[in-house]
């Protein structure tokens, strides 16, 4: 009898140990990072006797959560790879941004601005059409400012994005070591903490949005948590604690750093590989540096060109002279590495801007050799000999040397000449008669002149003009060849004395180009002279319109020759459809990414997750074993009563 006593409080027992289970699943059915939880039920040894053995009934062993290792791994990882894409394309679209189409975008100020000489050219004299091309330069000027500024701000974002991100990481890494902690104390006590094993593993799925993790058991209960390049985050109860530290060159930069016993340890960039955190860095180290040398390349080179053939012309002064500088930019700067010995740096000049690359540049000094590495592309030359014999090397249009003192081995220097060139732009002239739109020399044709040849235009093209000389060209030939003779007032032959002119090129000679249009005939004559009315000249301005369409940006010297660049139009939507390319190349990553994510969360939580449906039938299932059991007590307690009535 005691034995059907047994047997039935037991049945009851495990019935409700299903049932308070099921309850606690229901209940959970929507917590986040909550797995289904089912009890584990065994036999009890049966009893033997001399007719056999007979069971005793049921037990409950323990409660276990459902868990699969492989996926949730496989959901925390493709987890931080959307986290990492997510976070870099919101920020590319900030970026893109700046680079605005149509009329308030740099490419529209630059053509308003070159087009604003097609009115000085009409009227030379003319105060307002001289303001007008002044104002369009210092719109222009503005706007790379601005763009610039904001990229600054960008960055300042990101630094303050990663140092917040990394607080966080902190935060939930101390949260892990507690739980290793406590789950560590259930180890031999054969249950499993399933509430905190649960609370654990997603607190590391939530770490794995900030940054990537694996995890190692470490036998003890404890997992270990490890960023990629094998750095512990989490070893048993122990959390590493992660900083952000200044860029070893850039402080405005930020890195990824581990703090223990008070030093501080750089974690590599690309061994952060997944995580928001991971995003940031990407965007901070690739596209927004591409970013602002894609605009100082503008700038610098705009400027440059500008301000070169401005120099060219003559002003509205008393006396006239070359005209002084419409812009000016950032400089170009060399940054050593927080690791040098000293503070010696190269010189780093723009020699040509319109050569210069949006690439920073690495130099490095190893003891004995001496390297320089392009960025954009990891292009490595020895420049071993010239810079560090306290010479230069020259190349993309910058000059890099000589060192200011002596460098030691292992010394590194990074090489911006174009990262502060559009940030810092200004309009430098303000007066209207500044602007040089005449030309210094003039051209006229013979007045007996017998062909249809006529100026049609005369360019200072270089410094190499001597703007008191005069050329008289004195065509010997009309069949066939234009040939023609050249001499000084003095009667000198210049330039070899002779040339042949060819229809709708020019005449190049001694820092000008000669433009005729129609045909001479023989003994026609055309003078080229110093200007005599320079307010009433438009030569120059005319020079400084055409700087609109000539492909003054990006030009690349090879070994063949130059590879013309792109004009300041082309060289903005050129730079849009870069930024565009990546955000929409972003943009995709992440939809494929964040769809992984979603597939294996949506796995995980079909293995481990809670069916409402399952669990109501489960729960009418044992709902009535539950009744079951209590009628075996019933029957007992029934047999019990007629066993004592016989009895008695």
């Amino acid at each position: 009898m005691a034995s059907l006593l047994s047997i039935g409080t037991r049945a009851m027992f495990a019935n409700n140990a299903q049932l308070q289970t099921i309850g606690n699943n229901i209940s959970n059915a929507n917590t986040p990072g909550y797995s289904r939880q089912d009890v584990q039920l065994v036999n009890e040894s049966g009893n033997y006797t001399g007719s056999g053995f007979f069971g005793r009934g049921v037990k409950v062993q323990t409660v276990v959560r459902s868990h699969n290792e492989f996926l949730t791994k496989e959901a925390a990882a493709s987890k931080a790879l959307a986290a990492a894409d997510e976070s870099r394309v919101n920020q590319l679209k900030q970026l893109e941004k700046l680079f605005p189409v149509g009329d308030s975008g740099i490419g529209a100020a630059a053509e308003s601005f070159f087009n604003s000489f097609a009115d000085v050219a009409s009227l030379p004299q003319d105060s307002s059409a001289r303001q007008v091309a002044l104002s369009r330069a210092a719109e222009l000027a503005a706007r790379m400012r601005s763009a610039g500024g904001q990229i600054n701000s960008l960055q300042a974002g990101v630094k303050s994005d990663v140092e917040s991100s990394l607080k966080e990481v902190n935060s939930l890494a101390k949260q892990v070591a507690d739980l290793n902690q406590q789950i560590a104390r259930y180890q031999g006590s054969d249950h499993t903490p399933n509430d905190l094993l649960d609370q654990r593993d997603k607190v590391i799925n939530e770490i794995n949005s900030y940054m990537q993790v694996t995890t190692l058991d470490g036998g003890d209960g404890t997992v270990g948590l490890f960023i990629g390049g094998g750095q512990r985050l989490v070893l048993g109860n122990q959390a590493t604690t992660l900083v952000g530290t200044r860029d070893a060159y850039d402080g405005a930069k930020i890195r990824v750093s581990v703090s223990e016993s008070g030093t501080t340890r750089e974690i590599d960039s690309d061994a952060i590989t997944g995580g928001s955190i991971a995003g940031l860095l990407r965007f901070q180290d690739d596209d927004l540096t591409d970013a602002r040398n894609m605009l100082g390349q503008m700038a610098a080179a705009i400027s440059q060109e500008v301000n070169k053939q401005q120099a060219l012309g003559l002003d509205l002064g008393t006396p006239p002279g070359a005209g002084a500088a419409i812009f000016s930019v950032g400089a170009p700067r060399a940054l050593p590495a927080a690791t040098n010995s000293n503070n010696v740096v190269p010189t780093v000049t723009v020699d040509d801007a319109t050569y210069t690359q949006p690439s920073d540049y690495e130099l490095s000094f190893d003891g004995a050799a001496w390297q320089l590495k392009r960025l954009s592309d990891n292009t490595v030359t020895d420049v071993t000999g010239t810079i560090g014999a306290g010479g230069s090397y020259s190349l993309d249009g910058i000059t890099i040397g000589p060192m200011s003192g002596a460098s030691a081995g292992g010394d590194r220097w990074l090489i911006q000449p174009l990262a502060e060139a559009a940030q810092d732009m200004q309009r430098t002239l303000s007066d209207p008669k500044g602007i040089a739109a005449a030309s210094p020399i003039a051209g006229t044709v013979g007045t007996a002149n017998t062909g249809t040849a006529a100026v049609n235009s005369l360019y200072v093209v270089n410094n190499t003009i001597d703007p008191t000389q005069t050329y008289a060209f004195t065509f010997t030939s009309n069949t066939g060849d234009y040939n023609y003779t050249v001499y000084d007032a003095s009667n000198n032959p210049v330039g070899g004395g002779s040339g042949t002119w060819t229809a709708g090129q020019p005449i190049a000679l001694n820092g000008f180009e000669l433009n005729l249009s129609g045909v001479p005939k023989t003994n026609d004559t055309v003078t080229v002279a110093p200007t005599q009315f320079p307010n009433a000249n438009n030569g120059n301005a005319r020079a400084l319109l055409n700087l609109r369409d000539e492909d003054i940006i990006g030009r690349v010297q090879t070994l063949s020759g130059t590879t013309p660049g792109l004009s300041a139009s082309s060289a903005y939507a050129a730079t849009m459809a870069d930024i565009g390319v990546r955000v929409q190349s972003a943009q995709g990553s992440y939809e494929i990414s964040q769809s992984v994510a979603d597939n294996a969360q949506a796995q995980l939580s079909n293995e481990v997750g809670v069916n409402l449906d399952e669990e109501a039938a489960r729960l009418i299932q044992y709902q009535q074993a539950y009744q079951a059991a209590a009628k075996i007590l019933q029957v007992a307690q029934s047999v019990f009563d007629t066993l004592l009535n016989v009895a008695r």
